[in-house]
């Protein structure tokens, strides 16, 4: 049975554009952090300070963490597609490329989920008007960050496969995290990142040698925090509470969201002007969101159907 993508109700897009703040936040705090640190050893601190908040609010709240080796193995595979590959991936590339084109790149993801949610899923099949929402949405990234963040395409071939890789690997973690829906997003959040810190620890001090470093300064610890706190800890609260309740397609929407935030932070605190190109962007992203949302178009099938019945009645009176 074919079944179509859900819609979402004004929380979760409210949430969703929550997400999308924390998230773009990142792609700045990233920066500061690697102006210093090393790649592996940003992510480590990330997740790292992140795992320790959100089991202290596990036990906090009076939950529990499972014990079971088969939900440590699904956290553990979890925090591999969520955490480990993209993070590493997508930091390692800002070092690289700008965090423009990385953003673009990123903005891959949904591309990505609809195309791998068609083949292994039930509920989120392919239709044609998701995936004129998703290019629609695609092309108003382009559009509204603008043409010469493309110049990078000529440079850094890795670091490009490093971040569509990326984007590939939070698609796929967006599918497998649906089994996590009966699971409270606080255990969730907690088991993945805690998985992830575990693996991450050994790499970072094999590849980094972090101890080798002159210790980072007051912005750097900032950055991390940032990072932890912000973008991982609270962002993965809302992520596993969406991924519930409006499927993995419409949650990695968030991606296009991204850039939108960016911009919209530096219009309001740091003054920056709002270019023409940034507004026709911000348009077509927009106009994807509602096409991939469905709502506007099953109402304007309604109105044709009210249309149909209407017609004959009204053509009967004037026969009389």
């Amino acid at each position: 049975m074919i079944h179509s993508a859900r819609s979402m109700g004004v929380l979760e897009w409210a949430l969703l554009v929550l997400l999308s703040l924390l998230w773009g936040g990142s792609f700045f705090f990233g920066e500061v952090a690697l102006s210093e640190l090393q790649p592996f050893t940003v992510v480590l601190g990330r997740v790292g300070v992140a795992a320790v908040i959100l089991n202290i609010m596990v036990r906090a709240s009076g939950h529990r963490m499972p014990v079971s080796a088969n939900a440590w193995a699904a956290f553990l595979i979890m925090g591999m597609l969520n955490n480990f590959i993209p993070f590493s991936l997508i930091f390692w590339s800002q070092t690289r490329i700008s965090s423009s084109l990385a953003s673009i790149l990123n903005a891959t993801t949904p591309v990505w989920t609809v195309l791998l949610a068609h083949v292994l899923t039930a509920d989120e099949r392919l239709t044609a008007s998701r995936v004129v929402g998703v290019l629609s949405c695609l092309a108003g990234v382009v559009v509204m960050i603008g043409p010469e963040a493309l110049n990078g395409l000529t440079v850094g071939v890795v670091a490009r496969l490093a971040v569509l890789t990326a984007a590939i690997s939070y698609a796929f973690a967006g599918i497998y995290g649906k089994r996590f829906s009966t699971t409270p997003p606080l255990v969730t959040a907690a088991g993945q990142l805690t998985a992830t810190t575990v693996i991450m620890t050994p790499v970072a001090l094999a590849a980094d040698k972090p101890w080798l470093l002159p210790m980072p300064s007051a912005e750097v610890w900032g950055a991390v925090s940032g990072l932890a706190v912000l973008c991982t800890a609270l962002a993965y609260l809302i992520y596993f509470r969406l991924l519930s309740t409006a499927g993995a397609t419409n949650l990695l929407l968030v991606t296009f969201l991204i850039p939108v935030s960016a911009i919209f932070l530096g219009v309001v605190f740091l003054d920056e002007a709002l270019s023409a190109g940034q507004t026709a962007g911000m348009g077509l992203i927009g106009l994807g969101l509602l096409t991939i949302d469905g709502r506007l178009a099953l109402k304007q099938r309604q109105n044709r159907g009210r249309d149909k019945t209407v017609r004959p009645s009204m053509t009967k009176n004037h026969r009389i």
